[in-house]
């Protein structure tokens, strides 16, 4: 089984399954509770399903949020299957508090930089 992302628009995650046979579900992950159905769809071509899932409004939002395209052999309303194959994940940043994160985070790698630089020059002119 194998996934081809096509990415997100519109609040519309898709992508092509390559599978012998359309998995029972497939749904999207959120620390270990499912928060979305996929629908799958015949493609042209034997073996291809047309995945698409909606985002939950409540993912957009401030933060960092990681979801989990999976497929397993569950009914709706049962949790993630022991067995689920993972087919991709989707990272979602967002927000001004996450600007400010991303500035700490490089300030932090300009003052380690400027760090090696002394200690490189100092080593160089060492003898």
């Amino acid at each position: 089984m194998q996934f081809e992302n096509h990415g997100l628009k519109a609040g519309i995650w898709t992508g092509m399954l390559t599978a012998a046979q359309a998995p029972a579900r497939v749904a999207l992950v959120h620390l270990g509770e499912i928060v979305a159905l996929a629908n799958l769809s015949a493609a042209e071509g034997e073996g291809l399903w047309q995945v698409t899932v909606e985002l939950p409004a409540s993912f957009l939002s401030d933060g960092a949020h990681s979801l989990i395209l999976i497929a397993d052999g569950g009914q709706d309303g049962d949790a993630p299957q022991p067995d689920a194959v993972e087919l991709d994940r989707l990272h979602l940043m967002a927000g001004a508090p996450l600007e400010y994160e991303l500035v700490a985070e490089i300030k932090l790698m300009r003052a380690e930089l400027d760090l090696l630089k002394r200690e490189f020059r100092r080593l160089a002119t060492f003898e």
